[in-house]
């Protein structure tokens, strides 16, 4: 799927950019949904033995620890992309060298 977005979003240079800001913002939109639904899927896996009408303490805190290290591990990343993004030059600058 990223590729097919990739490429999509490459043919996207005669847009206007207000467009594409938006078909960004989007985008990571989806994949930040994409991931809160995985991580979900990857803590209800690991901390519920069995559903019931209640969480015991053992499950919850389970719960609490999964996501608080997704939520430590995105902040990681984010950080980490926005650091990339920063150091990167800017296209129309590349193009007038």
């Amino acid at each position: 799927m990223a590729s097919s977005s990739s490429s999509s979003a490459a043919g996207l240079g005669s847009v206007d950019p207000q467009l594409q800001h938006f078909i960004e913002v989007e985008t990571q939109k989806q994949r930040f949904q994409q991931l809160v639904h995985q991580m979900t899927e990857l803590c209800w896996e690991k901390c519920m033995d069995k559903p019931g009408p209640k969480l015991d303490s053992r499950a919850e805190a389970c719960f609490v620890n999964c996501i608080e290290c997704f939520i430590d591990t995105s902040q990681f990343i984010l950080n980490r992309l926005e650091q990339t993004q920063k150091s990167k030059p800017v296209f129309s600058e590349s193009l007038s060298d």
